[in-house]
């Protein structure tokens, strides 16, 4: 009686083992599978798009750096997120109307700056966007900022991309599909 419950133990677990096998191969259904967030930076035109986990695009007028050198080209990630970020150089208060960073902040790791020299932020001169002003960060309108500061999270790819491509072509050529 006991090598028969040993035979059925074992017959049990031999098909458990071999329906792992099974179940692994069978690919996810292209609905169910987990999307990447993504966005992309475009210096030729000065343009931001989020492509979020359902894969619908937002775009967004934005101003980079003064020189081609000044905003880094790259794969980039978002490390940090920040809410009324304080502007170091000239002691300015984050929050306040002089803060020439906006009232958001996504910092990005490029280099191995930690994202606090590199990011995506608000400003408090939304003449400039859609311009070659800035020292190196990414300038946004601040309530485009902040709506975008709350559908990302840390980690969130950035390509900043000096590209005539469009948006839809970055994206299917990065490994974000």
């Amino acid at each position: 009686m006991a090598r028969l419950l040993d035979n059925k133990v074992y017959a049990l677990l031999i098909v458990l083992f071999l329906g792992a096998f099974v179940f692994a191969a069978v690919p996810a259904d292209a609905s169910t599978q987990n999307r990447q967030e993504l966005i992309i930076i475009n210096k030729m035109n000065n343009k931001l798009a989020y492509i979020n986990s359902q894969n619908k695009m937002y775009t967004f007028t934005i101003s980079t750096g003064k020189t081609k050198d000044l905003t880094p080209v790259g794969e980039y990630r978002i490390v940090n997120k920040i809410i009324n970020r304080p502007y170091y150089k000239k002691n300015i208060p984050g929050g306040v109307p002089e803060n020439p960073l906006g009232n958001r902040w996504l910092g990005l790791d490029v280099n191995g700056t930690s994202g606090n020299t590199y990011a995506i932020h608000g400003n408090n001169n939304e003449d400039s966007i859609g311009k070659y002003v800035t020292a190196g960060c990414i300038r946004m309108k601040n309530d485009e900022i902040a709506w975008l500061f709350e559908q990302v999270e840390n980690n969130t790819k950035v390509w900043i991309v000096d590209s005539s491509d469009s948006f839809e072509k970055i994206a299917v050529n990065d490994d974000f599909n």
